[in-house]
C-alpha cells in the first residue's frame, strides 16, 4: 500500500514537472469562451488567458443578441464560470495587433487561437449607398446594443417606411425592434438613449427584401412566429409569392417545410382582427403598423431625395432564379421597380477583416483558411467562429465550431505536434510589452465591477441592466 502512494506520489511530481501548455484565445465572444472551456475541461494542466479589445466581455451575445431575447444570454452564465477557473484569465481593454502584435503573442504562448470574429459588414456596392439615411445592420445592431463603436449612429426615424435588405435573423430582428411597443422594450436591456429614439421614431411600415424567393430566407421559424405574433402589428405578404410552394415543399427538410407552411398560411389569411383594423382605419383612426416580406428584388441603387442630401428610396431590379433550393441563383431579368422609404438597412451579411500580415487571409470569403481549425502554414495557430467558416449560424453552431477547434489544438498537443519544452511565459511577458506601451489590461474581476454597476442602473429603471456605453467610464468604475 505504502509502495503504491509512493509510485503514485512520484507519477505526480513527474506529471507536474512537464511544463503546461499556454493558450491564448484572441476575442471573448462564444467562440473564443466556448473554445477555453473545451481545452481547460479536457486537459487538467493547460492555462488559458482570453484577451479582448473591450473593457467588457461576450461579445456578440452582449451585442449582437436582440434585447428582448435574455434567454439567448443565458450563455453567460456559462462563460463566468470558465473566467473563473483558476486557469484561465480574462484580459479585457487589449488591442491585439495594435498594443500587443501576434508574433508576440506567438513568443510569450504554446499556442495561439484567433476567434475576434467578424468586425465589420458586407458592402452594397451600389451608387448612393453613402447617402444619409443607410445604415449597415451591423451599425444599427451595435447603436440599440450599446457597443460603443456605434453610439454616434442618430439614425434618422422621421420617416414612416423603412426597407431592410436582408431575409436572415438580423433582418426580423431590427424590424422587430422598429415595431415593438415600447413597453416591451423599456423591460429590456436596450440602451436607454435608443430607447428615447425609438419613443420618437414615425417609422410605422417595414419591408424586408430579398433576392431570391421564400424558399431561400435564410431566417428560422422562431423569429418568424415572433414577428407575426408581434402586438399592434400585421405582416402584409402577398398570395401571389407563395403560389404552389406547398408541393415544391412536400420533400424539403422539416424546418424549411414548416417555415414555408408557416409563410403561406400568414399570407393567406385575412384574420378578424386586421379586417377590424383595415375598417378602423378608414374610418380615420391610427393604422396599425406594419411589415412585409418582398422577394425576387436586388438593390440596384440607393435613390436620392431631390435636393440630393438624403435617401428616398431604393431601385431594385426584379429577378427570376435559376435553380432550386438553397443554390439558386438570382438573375435580373431587365425590369426594375421603385421602393419608397426615408430609412435603408442593409443585412446582407457581416465580415471578418485579417488581424495581421503573418496569418494568411482569404479576403474574398472573409475567412482564415484553415483545416478544422490549423491555421494553414501556421503551426501553433488556430481560429473558431465566424473568422474560421465565415459569419454564419447561430451560437450552438459557434459551440461546435468551437469544441472542434479547440479538439484540434488538444490532438497536437497529444501527438507532439506542439512542442511545450520549452516554457512560455505567457501573460508575464505580455504584461511587461502592456506597461511599456501604457495599456492596462481589464481583469475579469473588473468586469463584474462593471457589471454590477450596470444592473443596479438598470434595476433603478425597472430593467435588467443599463449598459454602459462608453469605455472611458468603464474604467472610470474601475479605477482605471
Amino acid at each position: 500500500m505504502a509502495a503504491a502512494r509512493a509510485a503514485l506520489g512520484l507519477r505526480r511530481c513527474l506529471s507536474s514537472a512537464a511544463p503546461a501548455p499556454r493558450v491564448c484565445v484572441v476575442g471573448s465572444g462564444p467562440a473564443g469562451f466556448y473554445t477555453a472551456q473545451h481545452i481547460l475541461k479536457h486537459h487538467g494542466g493547460a492555462l488559458v488567458d482570453i484577451y479582448e479589445k473591450l473593457p467588457v466581455p461576450f461579445g456578440l451575445v452582449r451585442f449582437g443578441v436582440a434585447p428582448d431575447h435574455p434567454e439567448v444570454k443565458n450563455v453567460t452564465n456559462t462563460f463566468t464560470q470558465t473566467a473563473r477557473s483558476e486557469r484561465c484569465a480574462f484580459y479585457g481593454n487589449v488591442t491585439v495587433g495594435r498594443d500587443v502584435t501576434l508574433p508576440e503573442l506567438q513568443q510569450a504562448y504554446h499556442a495561439v487561437v484567433l476567434s475576434y470574429g467578424a468586425e465589420d459588414n458586407r458592402v452594397l456596392g451600389i451608387p448612393g449607398e453613402n447617402l444619409p439615411g443607410v445604415y449597415s445592420a451591423r451599425a444599427f445592431v451595435g447603436w440599440y446594443n450599446g457597443l460603443p463603436e456605434n453610439q454616434d449612429l442618430k439614425p434618422d426615424l422621421s420617416c414612416e417606411t423603412a426597407l431592410i435588405l436582408g431575409h436572415g435573423n438580423v433582418a426580423l430582428d431590427i424590424a422587430r425592434i422598429l415595431l415593438s411597443p415600447l413597453q416591451l422594450l423599456r423591460k429590456t436591456d436596450i440602451t436607454d438613449s435608443s430607447l428615447a429614439a425609438l419613443a420618437c421614431s414615425k417609422v410605422k411600415r417595414v419591408w424586408l427584401v430579398g433576392r431570391r424567393g421564400p424558399l431561400q430566407v435564410a431566417f428560422t421559424i422562431k423569429e418568424l412566429r415572433e414577428m407575426i405574433n408581434l402586438p399592434g402589428a400585421r405582416a402584409v405578404l402577398d398570395p401571389a409569392d407563395f403560389t404552389g410552394l406547398e408541393s415544391a415543399v412536400k420533400d424539403a427538410p422539416r424546418p424549411r417545410k414548416r417555415l414555408t407552411e408557416l409563410m403561406i398560411k400568414t399570407a393567406l389569411e385575412q384574420p378578424v382582427e386586421m379586417q377590424a383594423a383595415a375598417g378602423a382605419a378608414a374610418a380615420g383612426a391610427a393604422a396599425p403598423r406594419e411589415w412585409g416580406l418582398k422577394f425576387q428584388r436586388s438593390p440596384q441603387e440607393v435613390l436620392p431625395s431631390a435636393d440630393g442630401r438624403r435617401a428616398r428610396g431604393v431601385r431594385m431590379a426584379l429577378t427570376r432564379l435559376e435553380g432550386s433550393g438553397d443554390s439558386a441563383k438570382a438573375v435580373p431579368t431587365g425590369a426594375v421597380e421603385d421602393l419608397e422609404c426615408g430609412l435603408v438597412l442593409s443585412s446582407i451579411g457581416y465580415r471578418s477583416l485579417p488581424l495581421d500580415p503573418a496569418v494568411p487571409f482569404d479576403s474574398r470569403r472573409g475567412v482564415i483558411p484553415n483545416s478544422s481549425g490549423r491555421v494553414q502554414g501556421v503551426p501553433g495557430l488556430y481560429c473558431s467562429g465566424w473568422v474560421k467558416r465565415g459569419p454564419t449560424g447561430v451560437i450552438i453552431t459557434t459551440m461546435n465550431d468551437s469544441f472542434d477547434t479547440a479538439q484540434s489544438l488538444l490532438e497536437d498537443l497529444q501527438g507532439g505536434v506542439l512542442d511545450i519544452s520549452p516554457s512560455r511565459e505567457g501573460f508575464g511577458l505580455v504584461e511587461s510589452i502592456l506597461h511599456s506601451r501604457g495599456v492596462r489590461p481589464v481583469s475579469f474581476s473588473d468586469w463584474e465591477k462593471i457589471d454590477a454597476a450596470e444592473v443596479a442602473r438598470g434595476k433603478a429603471a425597472g430593467k435588467p441592466r443599463e449598459k454602459i456605453v462608453d469605455p472611458a467610464e468603464m474604467l472610470q468604475i474601475i479605477g482605471h
